[in-house]
């Protein structure tokens, strides 16, 4: 395809350099496309903004704890009550978000509800907080030591790395409940016979939302991740790409997906916090912004989708959901669903987010004000996400 504007991200990258960038957050963008058109607005802006801040159950950390004195091989591992994987090295473990203490009663507010999990560790680790260490292994000539007791906090041990398999979901269901009991998900509580919806997703921000056919993100994209920097790895687990779309190639549902991952040395956790999901366990509300680079007028034409233009599906969470396909109820667009009601099979139905518009709005003006700035530069991927051939399989079960 010829365009009438070309850009590369080294031309960019220079405009950073030299204080002459054009940034405008994915919101704004919105109306100088519609102002001026995609190849107008192509010429005048250099990078939009996204952003998003939802939990995101597949996240967890990396941590090298550092050797103790003697040493240990490491193989059962709790922080605070929460286990952790240890079949790594010595002294290596990895923390999922959704992870959860084994019979402790404390911690539980009711069967099914936890307060305190795998996310709740990462954010305290994050904020500089002491975190309760037992370890177990079982013993050898060089790791001698069979159990460890001891407090550690992020600044003494050696790493901490956020590397989360399955972040910034393209899109994502609209979650009902049909049934006549009241259910508890990880979309939230849902009420009987059609009493709420829920949603994730900050639509016209959205980081993949604004390059659906992932035309700049890839392997080795810089990225603003939880208050810090850092970087798109691989296409998220799940990643699902041949899906049917609307407006501007947006998909109508769950589709793409990234891998992410970053130094919890550098984040806050104004942008990293533990969640807890009422009946269903614990999560990680994790930030996510990224830099669209403006290289002609068809990535202004994508980044000034507006909620209108974004569509998804009404799926049942009361039967569907859990025991085969969901089935689709009916679509609605991101301004009906952020209105605060929709209508569903006759019913006026009230709305819940479970992310935050606002901090995704923080998020894109925060990276827009770092580029402005000179402090974040663009990266050319080393391989762009796939953007066809990717189905995600359900799991057969044989007996």
């Amino acid at each position: 395809m010829a365009y009438q504007v070309n850009k590369t991200i080294e031309e960019i990258n220079e405009k950073i350099k030299k204080g002459q960038v054009v940034v405008v957050t994915a919101e704004e963008m919105i109306d100088i496309v519609e102002e001026y058109g995609p190849v107008e607005a192509a010429k005048r802006v250099d990078v939009v903004t996204t952003g998003t801040f939802a939990p995101m159950c597949s996240s967890g950390a990396f941590l090298n704890l550092g050797h103790s004195k003697p040493r240990m091989k490491m193989e059962d591992v709790y922080l605070n009550g929460v286990p952790c994987y240890g079949g790594l090295a010595a002294v290596d473990i990895y923390i999922g978000a959704t992870s959860l203490p084994k019979d402790d009663p404390r911690n539980k507010v009711y069967p099914g509800q936890f307060k305190y999990g795998g996310g709740h560790v990462i954010e305290d680790l994050i904020a500089g907080k002491d975190v309760y260490l037992v370890a177990y292994g079982y013993g050898t000539d060089c790791y001698p030591l069979t159990k460890l007791e001891t407090y550690i906090n992020i600044n003494i041990i050696n790493e901490a790395i956020m590397f989360n398999p399955r972040n910034a979901y393209q899109n994502y269901n609209c979650a009902v409940n049909l049934s006549d009991r009241l259910i508890y998900t990880y979309m939230g509580i849902l009420k009987p016979k059609l009493g709420n919806a829920t949603y994730c997703s900050a639509a016209q921000l959205s980081p993949l939302l604004n390059d659906p056919y992932f035309k700049t993100i890839g392997i080795g994209t810089r990225i603003f991740l939880g208050g810090g920097i850092g970087y798109v790895v691989w296409h998220g687990t799940q990643h699902t790409t041949d899906v049917p779309r609307g407006e501007k190639g947006v998909v109508k549902k769950p589709a793409g997906t990234i891998a992410v991952m970053g130094d919890m040395k550098k984040m806050t956790r104004r942008y990293v916090r533990g969640v807890s999901i009422v009946g269903y366990g614990v999560s990680l509300a994790v930030g996510i912004g990224i830099p669209v680079p403006i290289l002609n007028e068809e990535m202004a034409w994508h980044t000034s989708v507006r909620d209108d233009e974004i569509w998804t599906q009404v799926v049942d969470y009361g039967y569907d959901y859990p025991n085969r396909e969901g089935r689709v109820i009916a679509e609605v667009n991101y301004a009906q669903l952020k209105s605060g009601e929709i209508e569903i099979m006759g019913k006026k139905v009230p709305t819940y987010p479970l992310s935050s518009y606002y901090m995704a709005k923080e998020i894109a003006e925060t990276l827009k004000r770092w580029i402005s700035e000179g402090k974040f530069y663009l990266t050319k991927p080393v391989e762009l996400i796939p953007s066809s051939g990717f189905m995600c399989k359900g799991l057969e079960i044989r007996r």
